[in-house]
């Protein structure tokens, strides 16, 4: 019975120490610290562990952590990053490529076909045509008069008052060389075919279906007509060789 009383007085006499233990604050040695604060407390408790450059670059201070790690350009890299850089490299060429070769597809689509472009522009010899003569020419599915002026239809365009032009131009506007006269050969009424050196107007042209009469230079003078006959775009290659278009 005694002894049992001992070990009973043992065991209450443990538990008051651990309980006042546990009340006991801790030292001011070993109270909780932020990370920062490592090296200055263990100065203050009279040993470094770490020098202020080790706490700066984070590093291991055995080497323990380096060893493990794996340069980039080592063979047994797990990451395989080079063959990753190489893949998505080579498909964001190809992909560029793909790209570009679509986008001169849709572009040559757009563009005019071979024949398309031979009908664009029309050559005329200007060689063979004589000095008072009209040549029909087609252009674009509409027919064009090249006309060799004489100098006398060149004098009757221009003493002509432009003031009392409907559609007022002067034959200087009109022509590139006097002696040459280019116009569609379409009236601007109704859009028929005028008669050349036919009408009222030396040199001029007649239209039959409502009357319209234009003068040496396609400009209209009498009739139904509002404008003058059209001059299309036209340049001299040579002296005998016009383009049209």
């Amino acid at each position: 019975r005694k002894s049992t009383d001992c070990g009973g007085m043992m065991l209450s006499r443990a538990l008051r120490r651990m309980g006042r233990a546990r009340a006991a604050p801790l030292s001011k040695a070993f109270a909780p610290r932020a990370f920062s604060q490592i090296p200055v407390v263990a100065e203050r408790a009279g040993k470094e562990l770490i020098s202020e450059t080790e706490a700066k670059d984070l590093s291991s201070k055995d080497g323990y952590l380096e060893s493990y790690q794996l340069p980039p350009a080592e063979v047994d890299d797990k990451s395989q990053r080079n063959f990753v850089y190489f893949i998505s490299g080579g498909a964001r060429v190809f992909y560029a490529s793909a790209a570009r070769l679509a986008l001169i597809k849709i572009v040559s689509s757009l563009s005019a076909s071979a024949d398309v472009l031979a009908l664009s522009a029309t050559e005329v010899d200007l060689s063979s045509i004589d000095v008072g003569k009209n040549v029909t020419v087609k252009f674009r599915g509409k027919p064009v008069f090249v006309k060799h002026r004489t100098q006398q239809e060149i004098d009757a365009a221009n003493a002509v008052d432009v003031k009392e032009l409907r559609d007022p131009e002067t034959d200087a506007v009109r022509v590139e060389k006097p002696e040459w006269l280019i116009v569609l050969g379409v009236c601007t009424h109704l859009g028929c075919v005028p008669i050349p050196g036919a009408g009222a107007y030396l040199g001029g042209y007649f239209c039959p279906c409502h009357g319209s009469h234009y003068d040496s230079s396609g400009r209209i003078r009498k009739g139904p007509a509002p404008l003058n006959l059209e001059v299309p775009k036209y340049t001299f290659a040579t002296d005998t060789k016009l383009i049209i278009g």
